[in-house]
């Protein structure tokens, strides 16, 4: 094994299956993936559940919201500068880039990694897609 050291680039690695911008903070652990994720000002993505990961998302910049929903529960959370929150496996969700100059951006930490773009399903979502 060797140590991973990363800095977070300026253009994006991946497009997520939601449609956000993805870049790779860390992928070599054996247990779990980590990512930067952003979304530009006044964007909706695309709704989408997890097959077989969890995420656990903390927002560092801008503001949106986050909506979840998962056996007839359903969730609005602000997307703020430190929130954090969890994407159980099979939880429907979408989130949105509050209107402005700043994007969201929020760091996800994957269990296990992320296993490639067939992972994301589509559902039902709260507001109309942007992306």
């Amino acid at each position: 094994m060797e140590f991973e050291r990363r800095s977070l680039s300026s253009r994006p690695d991946a497009i997520a299956p939601d449609g956000s911008e993805i870049r790779f903070l860390s992928d070599q652990m054996s247990r779990g993936s980590m990512v930067h994720c952003r979304l530009a000002p006044g964007r909706v993505t695309v709704p989408v559940r997890h097959r077989s990961v969890e995420e656990m998302w903390h927002c560092v910049k801008g503001s949106g919201e986050l909506w979840r929903s998962q056996d007839g529960i359903e969730d609005l959370t602000a997307l703020e500068p430190g929130v954090s929150c969890s994407i159980p496996t099979g939880a429907c969700f979408q989130f949105r880039a509050s209107e402005g100059d700043e994007p969201l951006e929020v760091v996800i930490a994957t269990m296990p990694p992320w296993p490639g773009d067939d992972e994301a399903a589509p559902c039902d979502g709260n507001w109309e897609p942007s992306l």
